[in-house]
């Protein structure tokens, strides 16, 4: 069986609700504290997807994802890279994809060295956003988007706006790694608010490697994998009713983590 380690630490909140939507997906998942894991590395080679949960880890303190992100730089590092060169899979949701983006290994690592090139910094309200968004796709090459042409999720962060240079954002839409933006009804948000919550340039709202295997994204799938969890789910039922169609139980966001399973089936 496919397995996933769901990182968890001082002020992770969403480490349940993201192993439940991989074992909902099929795969087999544990959480794993961070000091469990520094104490017993080669825990992460029984496992084929990583993963690091929304939340607030280390209360934010020394801004949002750093500290965490230090810890495992520190202790955990040659394992990281190690787990990432055997081609194995990587997701970072919300504080995950800060953590990620500050250890450096989105956009992607060079010569196993840690760098940061991108940064989620302060949202443009000066406050913090609990929304649901609307998302599309952009990258062919992101294994976990597979099937997916348009997505609804809640985004609930402070420090969501993604930030990078000219030339980093040129090579990011170059390359494909461009995994989702904020659009309003079909066409880009434009940075507009509400439909990009936070001011991300671009709008962009998720970002994988080169590789494809690792994404980082701000919203939150594992808060959409039920019909019933959509904030108009009683408007869509009714409308399936009166077409006669069938109520489905699961929502798009656990495609995302099914996506992961089946890329080692």
């Amino acid at each position: 069986m496919v397995k996933a380690i769901v990182l968890t630490g001082y002020g992770v909140n969403c480490e349940e609700e993201t192993a439940f939507a991989f074992r909902k997906a099929g795969a087999e998942a544990e959480i794993l504290h961070i000091n469990d894991l520094i104490a017993s590395p080669n825990r992460l080679q029984e496992a084929q997807i990583l993963a690091f949960p929304g939340g607030f880890s280390y209360g934010d303190d020394t801004g949002s994802g750093n500290a965490l992100a230090n810890k495992i730089r520190n202790n955990l590092w040659e394992q990281l890279v190690d787990f990432i060169e055997a081609e194995k899979l990587v997701i970072g949701i919300c504080n995950g994809f800060q953590v990620i983006t500050n250890l450096g290994i989105l956009p992607g690592i060079e010569n196993r060295k840690p760098q940061r090139t991108v940064a989620l910094t302060h949202n443009n309200s000066a406050r913090y956003e609990c929304r649901w968004t609307s998302l599309k796709p952009f990258s062919k090459k992101c294994a976990f988007t597979k099937g997916i042409d348009s997505i609804r999720l809640p985004v609930a962060h402070a420090e969501g706006k993604f930030t990078a240079s000219p030339e980093i954002l040129k090579q990011l839409n170059e390359s494909g790694q461009v995994v989702f933006r904020y659009v309003k009804g079909e066409e880009l948000a434009k940075g507009e608010f509400p439909f990009n919550p936070n001011g991300s340039a671009e709008d962009i709202a998720g970002i994988c490697d080169k590789s494809g295997r690792i994404l980082g994204m701000m919203p939150h799938p594992e808060r959409n994998i039920f019909f019933t969890q959509q904030p108009d789910w009683n408007l869509q039922r009714e409308r399936l009713r009166r077409a006669g169609k069938e109520i489905p139980e699961e929502s798009a966001g656990l495609k995302i983590f099914r996506n992961a399973v089946e890329y080692f089936r």
